[in-house]
């Protein structure tokens, strides 16, 4: 599926100011999280323009090893759901890099009828699930953790989902909360989740809702901090998948950092995707948004970009490209309460700290902040630390600064395997280094 990568590649500038119309895949998180839904579901449903990658193709993988047929390839896929009645595996499920995959599967095995173990990728082994393990555990699953610290291998047994209420930290990854919201309505009985703590990413538990009603399912919030789903099941649809805001930042991107506009067709108007918040953050900084129907359109003219102070606690995986954007403003920008970047692929922040000073800012980062103080800029081989959302960003970086090499591209076939084949468009050419 994923087109042969060099080792790294280096980005030539754009030549001018762009004028481009690019084509952005299916979002990842809706297609995900609707091929969760359509499993679940009494029925066959179909998938319209989803994404296909490493992580949707995990998470089909593992619906298949719970006895889910899933057909995949060209722009319809079919899934032939099982009524919430999973199947046991032979053995391990594999998430691979993909957090969506794990969580939401983690969850989804108390419907087996047999143990489930759901392992993933060394960085996978790195990244804490008990937060969702502990709330299973209140709506009477049986769960064992298999690994260290927290985090997968894990062992969920089936037949086991009761109804009831539970309590959940919300802080460190709403991928928690998202999961047990997709389960629930397959549950005996109505489920309460309690959530506690800051809230991180709210947007997208606003885009499970949204997906889980697609199918059929009653939930919603009750007040700042509750929410309440019915044991409705789901029933099977047709679902059409939306454009990836978070792949749209980066052609936005390249419109601020470039000049010139960048249009993207397919953008639904009132989308409950949070991170097409981004386009504000531009409008911030000095560029131009436009909306004609289904289209959007990013522009800068002459103007300086202006550096910026934002909480980005709501859309945490618009931090890097903003970060990328940030090394062409005018003035520092600061990025608060993003604290959880750092339990992603990789350590986001020290990551952004590191690579964005080899390019010659005065990079600084916290606890749950970074700081990005621009300074002469120069290339650099940069280090992508197997994390997708670093290749795409830092590659924009080669728009406005000659010889930036990006190591490690074959990442980005996580979520957007074109990703360099679409770069052309913008006016930057990669070439094997």
């Amino acid at each position: 599926m994923n087109p042969p990568f060099p080792e790294a590649y280096r980005i030539a500038p754009a030549s001018g100011p762009l004028n481009a119309i690019v084509e952005v895949p299916g979002s990842k998180s809706i297609t995900n999280r609707a091929l969760l839904c359509a499993a679940l579901a009494e029925g066959t449903s179909a998938l319209e323009r989803p994404l296909r990658s490493d992580d949707t193709d995990a998470m089909s993988s593992g619906l298949a090893a719970l006895g889910v047929d899933v057909v995949t390839g060209g722009t319809r896929w079919r899934v032939d759901g099982v009524g919430g009645r999973l199947r046991g595996p032979t053995g391990p499920i594999d998430a691979r890099a993909s957090g969506t995959t794990a969580r939401f599967l983690c969850a989804a095995a108390a419907l087996a009828d047999g143990p489930v173990v759901i392992d993933g990728s060394p960085r996978m082994r790195e990244r804490p699930i008990d937060d969702l393990l502990r709330a299973l555990e209140s709506l009477e699953v049986r769960c064992e953790e298999l690994g260290v610290n927290g985090c997968p291998p894990v062992r969920i047994h089936g037949g086991t989902l009761a109804g009831g209420r539970a309590s959940i930290d919300a802080s460190r990854s709403s991928q928690f909360v998202s999961a047990l919201l997709l389960t629930a309505p397959c549950a005996p009985g109505p489920v309460e989740l309690a959530l506690e703590g800051p809230i991180v990413s709210r947007p997208y538990l606003d885009l499970t809702l949204r997906v889980m009603e697609g199918f059929g399912a009653r939930a919603g919030w009750r007040g700042e901090e509750t929410l309440a789903v019915e044991p409705t099941g789901y029933r099977a649809t047709s679902f059409t998948v939306e454009p990836d805001a978070t792949a749209a930042t980066y052609p936005f991107a390249a419109a601020a950092i470039a000049g010139g506009r960048v249009r993207v067709e397919g953008v639904p108007t009132h989308s409950a995707q949070g991170d097409f918040a981004f386009l504000e953050l531009l409008e911030t900084m000095g560029c131009a948004v436009r909306r004609e129907g289904d289209a959007v359109e990013v522009s800068r003219d002459t103007g300086p970009l202006r550096g910026i102070d934002a909480d980005l606690n709501a859309v945490p995986d618009t931090v890097l490209t903003l970060a990328v954007v940030a090394l062409f403003a005018e003035s520092p920008t600061r990025i608060r309460n993003v604290g959880n970047l750092r339990i992603k692929e990789t350590d986001r922040l020290a990551a952004l700290e590191r690579e964005l000073g080899r390019l010659g800012a005065d990079a600084r980062a916290g606890d749950d902040w970074l700081e990005v103080h621009p300074g002469p800029l120069h290339g650099a081989s940069i280090d992508t630390y197997d994390d997708h959302r670093m290749a795409m960003a830092f590659a924009l970086a080669g728009l406005g600064i000659p010889g930036v090499e990006i190591r490690d591209p074959g990442c980005v076939a996580k979520t957007w395997p074109g990703y360099f084949d679409a770069m052309p468009c913008l006016g930057a050419t990669p070439a094997p280094a």
